[in-house]
């Protein structure tokens, strides 16, 4: 009788078996990407699932390629990738440790992925195949912010547009409650990280001095001879 009792208590009903068998993929996505991308995300968070599980399938290609043999220093990438597109230098280099704390593994809460976190559609876009191979994201990265730069024409709209995307961003940064703040971050890091203003260069034309006039000659036999008195004829 006891048994059947505790039988009967375990039975759980049919709404709540359709709500373990949909929350259980939802927590296990989101878990996935909390662990594995190093970042924070809810567990029960319904947004940008599309975009986590494709961050969450190119993180699964990629990890079985780089377990073996790592990854080299982002900061030389980095300033390669700026030099070959022309951008302001130490600008990549802000955006990246303020998009991702220069983790190449990261993965955010939208589904963004590696160093200078690339949506998946703006990845595909860009056709960077692998968003967390440093070289290729990188590449990617910059390309899309020297875009932004040359359709703006302005550090601050520029780095705008790459954080809220190019059709919300106008004549001002956008006030949305992130991209205002990502904007000062960005430009904070890059007042510290860019390199000191060259000292300006010196004329080349050097100020001839003024000759001076020459010193009273001291040749007496060139000097007029000075008035003799009159001397008293004698009576």
């Amino acid at each position: 009788m006891a048994r059947k009792r505790i039988q009967a208590g375990m039975r759980l009903p049919g709404w709540a078996w359709l709500a373990l068998c949909v929350l259980a993929p939802l927590v296990l996505l989101n878990g996935a990407v909390a662990f594995l991308g190093e970042t924070q995300v809810p567990l029960l968070s319904l947004s940008f699932l599309p975009e986590k599980a494709q961050a969450l399938g190119a993180y699964t290609q990629h990890r079985a390629a780089c377990l073996l043999e790592g990854h080299p220093p982002l900061e030389p990438l980095v300033t390669e990738a700026e030099r070959r597109h022309r951008l302001p230098p130490g600008l990549l280099q802000a955006l990246v440790q303020v998009e991702s704390e220069a983790r190449v593994h990261r993965i955010s809460p939208a589904g963004a992925m590696g160093p200078g976190q690339l949506m998946p559609g703006t990845a595909r876009m860009l056709k960077v195949e692998d968003p967390f191979e440093p070289v290729t994201a990188l590449d990617g990265s910059a390309r899309y912010l020297a875009r932004q730069l040359a359709r703006f024409d302005d550090v601050r709209l520029a780095v705008a547009a790459y954080n809220a995307g190019p059709g919300a961003v106008g004549s001002q940064v956008p006030r949305n409650g992130e991209t205002e703040f990502y904007v000062a971050k960005v430009l904070t890091a890059y007042a510290r990280l860019r390199p000191p203003p060259a000292p300006a260069a010196r004329s080349a034309v050097t100020a001839r001095p003024v000759p001076s006039a020459p010193p009273p000659s001291s040749n007496r036999s060139s000097a007029r001879p000075p008035a003799e008195h009159a001397r008293p004829r004698p009576r």
